[in-house]
């Protein structure tokens, strides 16, 4: 029986292009599962990235909080230079002037002692009597310098530190709602007793011949220093805040790793670029949040408990601290987002590299002079590795640099660059041998 058309086999040539299309048809299936892995290692490290932007923040506000209001002696720190600040002394001797001159009722005392004067001393016109609110005022101003010369000496700035001592007690209290301490009022008002500066400004009425010094009552003054119910609302998110500032930073540093080694293979400098990225964005958002909330802050607190010049000064001296470390952050992961970007395989960062190795070549002076050394040839093929070890152990010494100044982060950056040339320029011989060398051109990473 003769066969039909269909079923005669197959020549060389047809064969040929069967297995041609059938390989088509593999590799295209390989090119769609590739591209759906690879999606699928991007989708996890982008949701890494944003996990570390969100910890950042996180663990920035939770350190701030366990240091500056759980911190006794660090609280302390800050506010001290309070005492030295103008807008502040005169809020105090505005305040403590009022206090005063409210409690001795200076023009009715004038008042009588002239009615009285008039009385024994006929010669003496009635109209004196008007003169009672002057003599007042005058009496005011007199005080009001007495207390400001006050606060302005040495003896006030030691006195202010220990009153805020007393003061830090009351911000935990307010802080963590502990009512066993101290009554926390629904403003979450924050004050600082002035007990022992209205001794001292008695003192000094006394040996200045105020003739009113000796009625001066005993006066309970604080000075607000901080005040708002959002504080009170806050109570469980600030606990929380404190007892996460020791792990928080961990879990950033973990899923910044876990960000970087989740991106397809090839693609991990960018995935440490972007994650750079997103932690200078987020630390970027994190301070123009603190202005929005200073502002809003000074804009609602009470003109007659704090003067809009002492708020501000207060507010700027407390978040010194928070904004220091924001903006070392933010630089740190600019730094990393370039270090990521740098090193990776754009065009323009090939230019930069070359440029960088010629410079390097030209320093060193080398090229196929001499063979590398072992340890050359090892730095070189873990180069990637090496970088990524670098920008790491930079971040996590700021990260867990306790109080971060200018300083410490200028000497951070400056050792993580020069420990990224180092790292150059000891693999540099080891990657001119493998470029050089066509029977392994793919040991090192690009």
């Amino acid at each position: 029986m003769a066969s039909t058309e269909g079923s005669q086999p197959l020549d060389a040539s047809e064969r040929a292009e069967l297995l041609r299309l059938r390989a088509q048809v593999a590799e295209s299936a390989g090119v769609r599962r590739r591209g759906l892995h690879n999606a699928l290692r991007w989708t996890l490290s982008g949701f890494l990235i944003l996990l570390v932007a969100l910890l950042m923040v996180g663990s920035l506000v939770a350190r701030f909080t366990s240091s500056e209001i759980m911190d006794t002696d660090r609280y302390v720190q800050t506010v001290a230079p309070l005492a030295s600040q103008p807008e502040v002394q005169a809020e105090i001797a505005d305040q403590v002037t009022d206090q005063l001159f409210a409690r001795l009722d200076i023009e009715k005392i004038t008042a009588d002692a002239l009615t009285a004067l008039t009385e024994t001393a006929p010669r003496v016109p009635q109209q004196v009597v008007g003169l009672a609110p002057v003599i007042a005022g005058q009496a005011k101003s007199f005080i009001h310098e007495t207390v400001l010369s006050v606060v302005q000496t040495d003896q006030f700035e030691r006195a202010w530190v220990e009153a805020n001592r007393i003061a830090h007690q009351k911000l935990v209290a307010v802080a963590t709602g502990d009512t066993s301490v101290v009554e926390i009022d629904e403003k979450g008002t924050v004050s600082v007793p002035l007990g022992p500066i209205l001794t001292n400004v008695g003192d000094q009425l006394v040996q200045r011949g105020f003739a009113f010094a000796d009625k001066i009552p005993d006066i309970d003054v604080e000075f607000v220093l901080f005040q708002s119910s959002d504080l009170v609302k806050a109570q469980k998110a600030v606990r929380a805040l404190n007892s996460a500032a020791t792990w928080l930073p961990w879990l950033a540093v973990v899923a910044a790793i876990g960000a970087v080694f989740a991106a397809p293979r090839g693609q991990r400098l960018r995935a440490l670029a972007l994650v750079g990225l997103g932690v200078a964005v987020a630390t970027a958002l994190l301070g123009l949040a603190l202005n929005v909330a200073r502002s809003v802050y000074i804009d609602d607190i009470p003109s007659d408990v704090l003067s809009p010049a002492a708020a501000s000064a207060i507010v700027d001296t407390l978040s010194v601290p928070l904004k220091t470390t924001v903006r070392a952050f933010f630089a740190l992961g600019v730094v990393v987002a370039l270090v990521g970007y740098l090193t990776g395989g754009s065009r323009s960062a090939l230019a930069v590299r070359s440029g960088f190795r010629r410079g390097v070549d030209a320093l060193r002076r080398l090229g196929a002079d001499r063979p590398p050394r072992p340890y050359e040839v090892w730095a070189a093929r873990l180069r990637v590795p090496l970088r990524v070890a670098i920008a790491a152990v930079a971040v996590a010494i700021l990260l867990f640099w306790r109080y971060p100044t200018g300083l410490v982060v200028g000497l951070i950056a400056l050792f993580a660059v020069v420990a990224l040339v180092a790292l150059e320029a000891v693999a540099r011989p080891g990657v001119v041998a493998a470029e050089a060398s066509a029977d392994s051109p793919a040991d090192l990473p690009g």
